[in-house]
């Protein structure tokens, strides 16, 4: 990915017509692991071997990095996790609402994401289904496998709620919500939310006339909404493993990169028509690299969203109430590991040990100081 970027510096990037925060994220992809973020060398004790260590650059956007941010963060939902059966939902919205994402990215998706809780907090206040609080976390996606724009959010919720009284009510086997309902619901309840910036002015008339917006919305309600859903075969593990995969990074990985050669880029994606095999997608540089771009999220912005029982303001009470309805054991407190513990589980592979002979202990004998006064970039690429 760093190539891909470090070549089309060279073609000129304000063709694609960067923001801030693009811009940030393209440099540091093309300065993570070198010399212009800092680093040290380290010799091995015994054959004397030298290495130069590079820091990473740590962004949620680059597929080398937040490998140790992401375990970290699955062991913390593991932790939150109760005993018993979840379901996996996906909220989609409309590609008819892609125009509008674009200029008007955190309102979109704020109303989706407001617009999916919501919905799963109504049907579960509801005492004909459960009649209680769930406990919800929210994941966005916004790319396909050919990292075209495609808005959407992962929910996994416990198939149950807690009561008022401290109770667990438990949902019926198999059942947590009608889905056609759900999916009603929600396209209601999104259609209001944009109607509502409307009257605010937040989509302005000057952007789109009553004749846009009209239209507009009578593609919103051209076919049903629909929400996915599906208890994972494999409980909420599963599905925390899919997601743990995205949270904390873009919709590509160096893996699914196969070569990048004459202005091409060639990436495995998944086959929809040959289900579990892949093919070959090809593009050229600039028209991948605009599709990559257009997924780097806003600073600042949460891409992870907890509610109900999970919701940050009571999570540690409702929790507890939780596990002592469920008669379940209070978790061991976490285990900050270092990095050292990390690269031996992942990777099998002992940072401190010499890869050259194999016995010795690398040691630090010089700090490589990051390049100084490199300022944020906003007018073009570094020199």
């Amino acid at each position: 990915m760093a190539d891909i970027l470090r070549q089309q510096e060279k073609a000129g990037w304000e063709q694609h017509g960067l923001n801030l925060s693009q811009r940030k994220v393209w440099r540091a992809i093309t300065a993570c692991r070198t010399a212009a973020l800092g680093g040290h060398i380290e010799r091995c004790d015994q054959c004397q071997t030298t290495r130069h260590i590079y820091h990473s650059c740590r962004n949620r956007h680059y597929p080398k990095c937040q490998s140790r941010t992401k375990d970290q963060w699955l062991a913390a939902r593991q932790r939150e996790c109760l005993s018993v059966p979840y379901t996996h939902l996906v909220f989609t919205i409309p590609h008819a609402l892609n125009g509008l994402a674009v200029s008007h990215f955190r309102m979109i998706t704020d109303i989706l994401f407001s617009a999916s809780a919501e919905t799963l907090l109504a049907f579960a206040a509801n005492s004909r289904w459960l009649g209680g609080v769930p406990a919800i976390t929210l994941v966005l996606h916004t790319w396909t496998q050919t990292l075209q724009r495609h808005l959407h959010i992962h929910a996994l919720m416990p198939n149950g709620v807690l009561t008022e009284d401290g109770q667990w009510k438990q949902s019926r086997r198999g059942f947590l919500f009608p889905v056609k309902a759900l999916s009603k619901v929600f396209r209601e309840k999104f259609i209001d939310a944009l109607k509502l910036a409307r009257a605010d002015d937040r989509i302005p008339k000057e952007m789109m006339d009553d004749q846009a917006w009209k239209h507009l919305l009578i593609e919103l309600r051209r076919h049903d909404w629909v929400v996915y859903a599906k208890a994972p075969l494999g409980g909420p593990q599963q599905v925390l493993d899919y997601l743990s995969r995205y949270t904390h990074r873009v919709g590509i990985s160096n893996e699914r990169l196969l070569s990048f050669h004459d202005g091409l880029v060639r990436f495995k994606v998944r086959d929809n028509t040959h289900a579990g095999k892949k093919r070959v997608a090809q593009l050229p540089a600039s028209e991948f690299t605009r599709r990559f771009l257009q997924h780097v999220l806003p600073t600042g912005f949460k891409r992870i969203r907890h509610y109900g029982v999970l919701a940050n303001c009571h999570k540690k009470e409702k929790l507890a109430q939780c596990r002592l309805a469920l008669q379940m054991s209070q978790p061991q407190p976490a285990i900050i590991e270092g990095v050292q513990a990390f690269m031996l589980r992942v990777s099998q592979i002992d940072i401190l040990r010499c890869p050259h002979c194999g016995l010795g202990a690398m040691q630090v004998i010089e700090v490589i100081v990051a390049a100084k006064h490199r300022p944020v970039l906003t007018t073009g690429p570094p020199p």
